[in-house]
């Protein structure tokens, strides 16, 4: 009776520990969409052109006035716009690299419409690229804007710039200019490598009669509507290396409340970051007056880079160069750009503390990829190399529990001599130990392993562009980094809809729970009733959990069962003393079980017929 209500106990602490782990996931690791969808704006809760544009980015927050007599000044939209309409504009220069393709809007000298051509909105093939950059006021507002601040006033986005060409691509630079009415010529040259980086070199020539006081300035304006979930395993909102150290504490909706971040040391890079994606600035050598993030309200933020005020006197000139990194999170590129001087930029993906594994991880999975042609098989190929290296680390597992099995006896003398004294039993047992050169701790070490390499690989898949819509089986699994399609609930994929959360069991989790339940009878230790119960639930509870997970995870588990099973079923060939320690010990329980349950039952049979007895007595009195 006892047995079948802690059982009972069991199954409904098991439901709990799977509701509970389900919530959780989903508050720590929401699901992110590998572009968020787009939103229907509202014009009446769009902030005005003067609130997102007009506002000034020197330090002094200073109001940029846009007056209505400056020639090439237009009308700032009203509300929401058509992207497709927007990007018919015909005043904009053509992007085109072998990477990204977009275009520059000449109304502003603003980069607001890029696209990344390596990279797909989804899993489907025909799906169009993944859009990083949309203009002002468009539903997935992005971009960046290169200015200047001069005598306190911001240069109007609103101003026409001119371009000395038609495209902008490796090796063909473009140059933007355009000259105010008293005769300063400004001119922002553009140049653009063959990976993520577009340089701006900025430049204000003085030809008036008198001195001016300049500022060059760049910005990241983004909504915080197409951005992937802040997770607490991979930062999503702002970032920035200032004074060495990476700074990305905040998530969009904890910036709003702030209001405004302006983080102490000078600033490497700062921007934006999403699961995949990247938008930063690089300031250059020049001072810098203001370097942080702010809220511009309804959903709206910002990254502001503004170098300090300089004095151009009459037939001077004013040069700054400002990076935009503005791409995928691709590691290698990462590493590259970081290599060539900017600091920890590689730190935008976020590895964590177990980089050390990660990297070497990705990179192994990489050339394992190279030489199979798939992800899912350099997954298997790798988890065969880990077991492999893991091999003479569990062959001393089980000689270390072959040793523990032959000084039971020995341990379970002294445990009865010095019963009374558990001190001088720890001592005894120790040196028994140590006498017999028996770890007991042996047996921990290659779980301990794994574990730092488990949680590393889940990183990896999660974190990691190149495994982003990879597949496995073309019909089955189309996307390592999400979870197994093929649910029971849909069957098997045939429906069309996603099962959610922990109820989406699919045919790696099945194959999950069958392997470890497979490992766990292979093992022949003894155990009470109890623990044989929740011994046989473990695998199936743990189906449950795992199913959210990454496919590629759980085809490593999978693949790490199996090797196990074949590991164990050859050592346990090696120490035959084992299993036959641990089947004598199951007959020693079995024999106890049953002698205690006949005691049980003797004694309500006595109990029993006490009771028959007395109430006969009753009776005839």
């Amino acid at each position: 009776m006892d047995n079948q209500r802690n059982l009972l106990l069991a199954v409904a602490l098991s439901f709990l520990l799977i509701l509970g782990w389900d919530v959780g996931m989903r508050y720590f690791y929401p699901q992110a969409s590998i572009t968020a969808p787009l939103v229907e704006t509202d014009p009446a809760t769009q902030p005005s052109a003067e609130d997102v544009s007009g506002t000034s980015v020197v330090a002094t927050d200073v109001e940029g006035q846009v007056p209505a007599n400056v020639p090439g000044v237009i009308d700032a939209p009203a509300g929401p716009i058509d992207l497709a309409t927007a990007l018919a504009d015909p005043r904009r220069v053509v992007i085109d690299t072998p990477r990204v393709a977009g275009s520059i809007n000449l109304v502003g000298a603003r980069i607001d419409d890029l696209v990344l051509k390596n990279h797909r909105e989804t899993v489907d093939e025909d799906s169009g690229p993944v859009r990083l950059f949309a203009p002002e006021r468009s539903d997935a507002q992005y971009f960046a804007e290169f200015g200047f601040v001069v005598g306190g006033q911001r240069i109007p986005s609103s101003e026409v710039w001119q371009a000395d060409g038609e495209v902008l691509s490796p090796g063909n630079p473009v140059t933007l200019t355009r000259t105010d009415a008293s005769g300063v010529v400004y001119a922002i040259a553009l140049a653009i490598d063959d990976d993520y980086m577009i340089t701006a070199q900025q430049s204000a020539r003085n030809a008036s009669g008198a001195a001016i006081i300049a500022q060059p300035f760049a910005l990241i304006n983004r909504t915080a509507r197409t951005a992937t979930p802040d997770q607490f395993i991979a930062h999503a909102g702002p970032v920035g290396v200032f004074g060495g150290t990476l700074h990305d504490p905040n998530s969009y909706e904890e910036l709003a409340e702030l209001g405004r971040d302006v983080p102490q040391g000078r600033a490497s890079w700062l921007g934006f970051t999403d699961s995949y994606w990247l938008s930063a600035l690089v300031p250059g050598e020049g001072d810098t007056a203001a370097v942080g993030f702010r809220s511009l309200g309804n959903q709206l933020f910002r990254s502001d880079l503004v170098y300090a005020p300089q004095t151009v006197p009459a037939g001077g000139t004013l040069t700054e160069t400002t990076r935009l990194f503005a791409g995928a999170k691709d590691s290698e590129i990462l590493d590259e750009y970081e290599e060539s001087g900017i600091t920890l930029f590689g730190k935008a993906i976020s590895w964590g503390w177990f980089e050390v594994i990660e990297k070497p991880l990705l990179w192994l999975l990489r050339q394992l990829n190279e030489l199979a042609g798939n992800f899912g098989v350099a997954i298997i190929l790798l988890t065969v190399i880990i077991r492999a290296a893991l091999f003479p680390i569990a062959q001393k597992q089980f000689s270390s529990m072959a040793q523990m099995k032959a000084v039971q006896p020995k341990m379970k003398a002294i445990q009865e001599r010095y019963k009374d004294d558990k001190q001088q039993q720890m001592q005894e047992i120790q040196k028994l130990y140590k006498d017999e050169k028996v770890n007991p701790l042996a047996g921990c070490l290659p779980l301990l392993l794994q574990i730092p390499i488990f949680f590393a690989l889940y990183k990896v898949l999660i974190l990691s562009i190149e495994m982003r819509h990879e597949p496995f089986i073309e019909f089955w699994i189309k996307d390592l980094s999400a979870p197994d399609p093929a649910k029971i609930l849909n069957l098997f994929g045939l429906l069309p809809y996603d099962v959610p959360g922990f109820l989406g069991i699919g045919i790696l989790a099945i194959l999950l729970g069958v392997t470890m339940w497979l490992t766990f009878k292979l093992n022949p230790s003894a155990m009470d009733p109890m623990q044989q119960q929740i011994f046989n639930l473990m695998p199936w509870i743990l189906m449950f959990v795992m199913a959210p997970f990454a496919a590629g995870l759980l085809l490593y588990w999978v693949t790490s069962n199996v090797l196990t099973l074949a590991q164990q079923s050859y050592l346990y060939s090696k120490h035959p003393q084992l299993r036959a320690a641990a089947e004598k010990e199951k007959a020693e329980m079995a024999k106890k079980r049953a002698r205690e349950e006949a005691e049980k039952a003797e004694g309500g049979d006595k109990k029993t017929g006490t009771s028959k007895g007395k109430g006969k007595a009753e009776g005839k009195a």
